[in-house]
């Protein structure tokens, strides 16, 4: 047993053979120590076996392999985040940007965090956002008035929450209905296809 547990060690350090460890051990190969010796043994083996693997690390090439790897999960995860996103959160750095996009409709629930009337909705706004992923042409979008309240009074938001509905950087619609998903999408489908039409026709009187 002791025989071939030098032997695995002279494995991991090629440098070391198993006379060496012997002489190291205070032991000789051919008489069998005491169970403390032989657990001794064992415990050197471990710390081989550590070295061993802490050499590896240390190795360049390990080292590029395993940067080169942890790249490609990280970028994966927040790629994954990106597409997962389809609720977009709105601030007053991005807000007049994302709402000037050309032939963009953008549905943009306004809301505060201790609002028992928007605690009330639940998921529904993430729920829509999933409901209309396939719909490249419309956004869906929230703002925190309680940290952005510039954008909030801007566009008139008095009461919480408040659905509105832009196109081309106008407000041109805001939602009363029910509060559930399949009203709110039948309602922005339907307001940009409005708001589509009324712009095209503008376009083309100005040709």
């Amino acid at each position: 047993m002791l025989k071939k547990e030098l032997q695995i060690i002279s494995e991991f350090t090629p440098k070391i053979n198993t006379k060496n460890l012997g002489l190291f051990f205070g032991s000789s190969l051919s008489h069998r120590g005491s169970y403390r010796r032989v657990s001794r043994v064992r415990g050197q083996l471990h710390v081989f076996s550590s070295i061993a693997m802490r050499r590896r690390l240390l190795d360049p090439s390990f080292s590029v392999l395993l940067l080169f790897f942890s790249s490609i999960f990280i970028l994966s995860s927040i790629s994954n985040r990106s597409v997962n996103a389809e609720v977009i959160t709105l601030n007053s750095e991005i807000f007049n940007d994302k709402m000037q996009e050309k032939d963009t409709a953008w549905f943009v629930k306004f809301c505060v965090p201790w609002c028992k009337h928007c605690k009330n909705l639940g998921t529904l706004w993430e729920d829509l956002g999933k409901e209309m992923e396939g719909e490249d042409e419309i956004e869906i979008g929230e703002v925190d008035c309680g940290t952005d309240k510039p954008v909030c009074s801007k566009v008139d938001i008095h009461s919480y929450p408040t659905f509105k509905l832009f196109y081309n950087g106008e407000e041109v619609a805001k939602y009363q209905g029910t509060r559930d998903v399949e009203s709110l999408k039948r309602f922005a489908l339907e307001e940009t296809v409005k708001a589509a039409t009324k712009a095209q026709l503008e376009d083309d009187a100005e040709l």
